[in-house]
């Protein structure tokens, strides 16, 4: 994938940093940083107003990546389809592993936080903070999966609802029940 210039992407390239997103690659440029010479992708994220640095060499380490291959997005809206696998932990240590997932850029990881804290009309509100996690984890997937297919956002979550709904039952009554007294717990 390295093209002649060494460079393993070139401006315009839709690419994804795991800690934001979907971005686009500016530029590349050399900046002087601590007196050495550094070649940098500049790589512009619009929906936060943002502009990242990344070095050349260090992209890879980094998490720069291209944006997910068809099989996979196709693999990641298979997940949103299946059942939700909520672990019997406190909601606290279950937030940061949400997290965790969807900072690390992986469109199937991701995805799971989506299934995992979707829940449809007949079920109870979320907290808070699981609406936060949930609505942050929808967001991310959805500019992946509207750049990959080229199509717009609005699209992207409309195909994302559409696997959503496909998906079988969440939660017995008994969990319904706990996750109820753990997010008044959490509100206390």
């Amino acid at each position: 994938m390295t093209s002649k210039s060494g460079l393993e992407f070139k401006v315009g390239d839709a690419v994804v940093y795991p800690a934001h997103g979907v971005g686009k690659v500016a530029a590349v440029e050399v900046q002087e940083v601590a007196g050495m010479e550094l070649e940098v992708y500049v790589v512009t994220f619009d929906h936060e107003k943002m502009t990242l640095r990344v070095p050349t060499k260090k992209a890879k380490t980094a998490g720069l990546r291209t944006l997910a291959a068809e099989d996979v997005v196709t693999k990641a809206l298979t997940t949103l389809k299946g059942r939700a696998r909520i672990k019997r932990t406190m909601w606290s240590r279950r937030a940061q592993e949400y997290e965790a997932k969807i900072n690390s850029g992986d469109l199937i990881s991701i995805a799971e936080v989506v299934r995992d804290l979707h829940r449809a009309d007949s079920q109870p509100e979320q907290s808070y903070s699981e609406r936060q996690l949930y609505e942050s984890a929808l967001d991310r997937m959805a500019r992946e999966v509207a750049a990959a297919n080229r199509i717009d956002k609005g699209a992207a979550v409309e195909l994302l609802a559409k696997s959503l709904s496909a998906k079988k039952a969440v939660l017995s009554p008994a969990a319904i029940a706990a996750a109820e007294a753990e997010a008044e717990a959490e509100a206390a």
